[in-house]
């Protein structure tokens, strides 16, 4: 299915408007029936090497693939035949000369390449098949698995040309007298005609470019047309001679291997990214659609498609993508905002990109964020595994954050180097413009405080401070063990940013948090600081280096100002002869807690260890 809206459909219409005033050009008069063809038609499809087609305008109307036959004759010539026997019919340098002129290289006496029509003839006659009928057939059943549909031949217009192609079996008499065509030359020059009387859409087109561009393997019907050594020379071939007399400027501006035909269509193939099709029938003086050229170089250069662009990696795919219930932030929660967010969290989701984002890599993340199922409330793009990113990447992740905005989707970025040239982040977290973080636990939490605010049931509040005797690791416990527990205790107050444990530090206490939020820090290779984990009321530190006597693995700060009761070791130890029971019974709450803790803490680790 062709999308009708999303960001590389809005880039495409906007090239189809830009190229539709353009009526320059006239019809290929010399075959009657193509001169009787709708002159105005136009269409535009672009088809990625995973399957996904896009397009504009007239993606149905079906016109003779003409010339834009003679790369895939040629390479089921390769596959029949082998590479050393063709090449001792066709070689493989630009000729210089018309494509229907009627000679042969003075030296090698050869055709000089299979994009001209001696070529193509030369290539119709290598084809195996028991008669000319089955030759044909096979010719027509290859074009249809690059297709990934039944093609079928328009007799018209095969007619027309049979009565007018006396240019063409002028060549077919001169290759037979070369010795070039061994068969007899009316029937190698008829079977060329009927290859370019087969119907196409433009869109088949795009397909066809596309299985090229996926080293031969249709990507919609993921049936093999043509083995990857075979696609790199038919490939090569469309970079020096697909375009004529015009190869030179093509591969100067445009940058892709291409093939045009006098029925108005042009393919061009970015080797393992996207094919593209363009149908459109005034020519200019080469015989190449006058929109269809001028498309696919706005395509090319707002893309940045230029085959010889050198990247880190052809292709930036999304490494990772998850929710963030899968994988919650490294906020420990109560069970009440647990429950929204077990609820609630695929609402949200984080996609880390790797690699140069280009067009392919761009695409292929937007086309991710516009087809997740269900309701999209928040969106993250981690961007620090990134490399070279172009501008139309940079355009068509903007123009999402807008689209998603729109539809009350917030979308933020972890993108610390400002690779997409965002160099401030709005404090308000209603900013539609959305938010730049320097790690991905920070934006995950943003999620998540996103979805409780939309979310949390009314009346339900988030965590409120507590008193000793509430915190859940005495809560249950016996009135009397409680209130014999919670006399141990010692009440501190800390300021914000305050450092309450240094990493490395011996036994300093059981710490039970009461108000506020605590975090655990450390610091990466390059200097920076991030979070561990961070602890709110209800939650407890300190219980591993009390009773295992290690010193503590982490700095400890007071994210808020912080409320804590403290048990010092010298108490913690007398409770073994003091009040033994009741220092069970404390233990017992709090390895309850732990575990609550660490489970929490695995599934974010394991989902995305790296912040």
């Amino acid at each position: 299915m062709v999308p009708s809206g999303g960001v590389v459909a809005r880039i495409i219409d906007e090239v189809y408007e830009l190229c539709r005033a353009d009526t320059s050009g006239t019809l290929a008069d010399y075959i009657p029936e193509l001169a009787a063809v709708q002159p105005d038609s136009f269409g535009i499809c672009l088809a990625t090497a995973d399957g996904r087609v896009y397009g504009s305008g007239d993606l149905d109307t079906a016109f003779t693939i003409q010339s834009i036959s003679k790369p895939f004759t040629y390479a089921l010539a390769l596959a029949d035949r082998g590479p050393d026997e063709v090449s001792r019919h066709i070689d493989v340098e630009p000729s210089g000369e018309p494509f229907y002129e009627i000679s042969l290289d003075p030296q090698t006496q050869r055709p000089r390449n299979p994009m001209i029509n001696a070529g193509a003839i030369a290539a119709a006659s290598l084809i195996k098949g028991t008669d000319a009928a089955d030759r044909f057939a096979r010719i027509r059943r290859s074009y249809s698995r690059f297709a990934g549909r039944e093609l079928t031949m328009n007799e018209a217009v095969y007619a027309s040309e049979a009565r007018t192609g006396f240019r063409n079996r002028a060549i077919g008499l001169l290759l037979r007298g070369a010795g070039i065509v061994d068969i007899d030359p009316d029937e190698a020059v008829d079977t060329y005609f009927r290859q370019c009387s087969i119907d196409v859409t433009v869109r088949d087109l795009a397909v066809m470019a596309a299985t090229l561009a996926n080293n031969g393997m249709n990507p919609l019907t993921h049936e093999r047309a043509l083995t990857r050594p075979l696609v790199e020379q038919v490939l090569s071939v469309m970079t020096t001679c697909g375009m004529y007399n015009s190869a030179g400027e093509w591969v100067t501006t445009v940058g892709l291997p291409a093939k045009s035909g006098v029925g108005g269509g042009i393919l061009a193939v970015l080797p393992g990214q996207i094919g593209i099709a363009v149908y459109s029938p005034r020519l200019d003086a080469h015989g190449s659609s006058v929109r269809g050229v001028k498309a696919c170089r706005e395509l090319s250069d707002r893309l940045g498609l230029h085959f010889l662009h050198v990247t880190r990696a052809a292709h930036t795919a999304i490494r990772a993508a998850y929710s963030v219930a899968e994988a919650p932030s490294r906020l420990r929660r109560d069970a009440d905002e647990m429950a929204v967010l077990h609820e609630f969290g695929d609402h949200a989701r984080i996609f880390e990109l790797h690699g140069d984002l280009l067009f392919a890599g761009a695409e292929s993340a937007v086309r991710a964020a516009e087809e997740t199922p269900g309701e999209l409330e928040a969106l993250v793009l981690d961007l620090r595994e990134v490399g070279d990113v172009s501008p139309v990447a940079i355009r068509m992740l903007n123009d999402l954050e807008a689209a998603l905005a729109a539809t009350g989707c917030r979308v933020a970025l972890v993108d610390p180097d400002a690779k997409l040239g965002h160099l401030v982040s709005s404090l308000d977290p209603k900013d539609p413009r959305g938010r730049v973080f320097v790690d991905r636990d920070a934006a995950t939490e943003w999620c998540e405080e996103l979805i409780l605010e939309r979310h949390r049931p009314p009346g339900q509040e988030c965590p409120a401070a507590l008193t000793i005797d509430e915190h859940p690791a005495l809560a249950d416990l016996p009135d009397d063990e409680r209130a014999r527990l919670a006399k141990e205790f010692e009440t501190r107050t800390i300021a914000r940013g305050e450092l309450i444990v240094a990493r490395d530090s011996p036994r300093s206490g059981l710490f039970l948090i009461l108000d506020g939020r605590v975090r655990f820090t450390f610091t990466d290779r390059d200097n920076r600081r991030h979070r561990l984990i961070t602890l709110t009321p209800g939650l407890s530190f300190g219980e591993t280096s009390m009773l295992a006597d290690v010193p503590f693995a982490n700095d400890v700060h007071a994210e808020t100002m912080v409320r804590v009761a403290v048990l010092s070791p010298a108490r913690f130890d007398a409770l073994t002869a003091q009040a033994p029971e009741a220092k069970l019974a404390l233990l017992q709450r709090l390895a309850a807690t732990a575990y609550t803790q660490a489970d929490a803490a695995l599934r974010s680790v394991a989902t995305h260890p790296s912040l």
